[in-house]
């Protein structure tokens, strides 16, 4: 595990947590806004990771302290240690209201329950001590309700599975060009559809981005690789706009 200081001030702070999974788990990210002594805690996941993860963040703030847990979407890299977190914190889970429901199944306490705020599809501001921090849409991207974090401080974007990379090493992108065959196939393949991307481009391009932090992979720093990967996806296609040739009937038998 390292930790990344990807913003800091005195007042404000933006911790990549990096990375807690281990034998075929997939590579994830964790994120921490700290802003004067409260924190929201982003995408914590799973639950071989979360007493090391506890454990980690406890560096940085009494559990009392993290105010906000936040999950873009439902995955179980995601959400499956949502009761822990619950339990070991004093914060209220926030998630779109399609999912609301559905994380039940990973065991929450009915104690719990009410804690899980529900986000409705066109996002919500959450003040964090003085910050207002845009939770804003980015739905079928990949999930049919999923949203991302704006941080006006750092102008970070915190963009769930959008910008995902897979296969690198690297923490930060330095070069975007040469980054691309880490982000390609995912997504071409995890996306349904190119007009998300580019609903999504025209939004975001209204805010003022320093950086891009995805939940997996390497963070894209600087506004030159931020525009360079707004850019590309806007014009990128996937998912179904890809699949004429794939919805056939099956011909041969599995493993042949």
């Amino acid at each position: 595990m390292a930790e990344v200081v990807l913003y800091e001030d005195s007042n404000h702070k933006n911790i990549l947590m990096e990375d807690y999974s281990e034998g075929e788990m997939i590579p994830a990210n964790q994120h921490l806004i700290i802003h004067n002594g409260k924190g929201m805690f982003l995408d914590p996941g799973g639950h071989k990771m979360h007493s090391k993860l506890f454990a980690d963040l406890s560096n940085h703030l009494l559990p009392m302290d993290v105010k906000y847990l936040f999950f873009s979407h439902q995955d179980p890299d995601i959400v499956a240690a949502i009761n822990f977190w619950l339990m070991a914190t004093e914060a209220d889970g926030y998630m779109s209201s399609l999912w609301t429901r559905f994380v039940s199944h990973f065991g929450i306490d009915s104690m719990m329950a009410d804690r899980i705020k529900p986000i409705h599809d066109e996002g919500t501001l959450l003040d964090l001590e003085g910050v207002q921090l845009s939770v804003i849409p980015a739905h079928f991207l990949h999930s049919c309700g999923n949203f991302q974090v704006y941080d006006p401080v750092s102008k970070i974007l915190y963009s769930g599975d959008l910008g995902a990379s897979i296969g690198t090493e690297d923490r930060i992108v330095e070069d975007f060009d040469s980054h691309v065959q880490y982000i390609e196939g995912f997504h071409k393949r995890y996306m349904p559809t190119n007009k998300g991307y580019q609903l999504w481009a025209r939004m975001v391009e209204q805010l003022d981005i320093e950086m891009i932090a995805p939940q997996h992979g390497a963070v894209y720093k600087g506004k030159e690789n931020v525009k360079k990967f707004i850019d590309w996806v806007r014009d990128l296609p996937c998912g179904l706009d890809t699949m004429d040739e794939t919805y056939q009937l099956p011909t041969k038998l599995y493993g042949s």
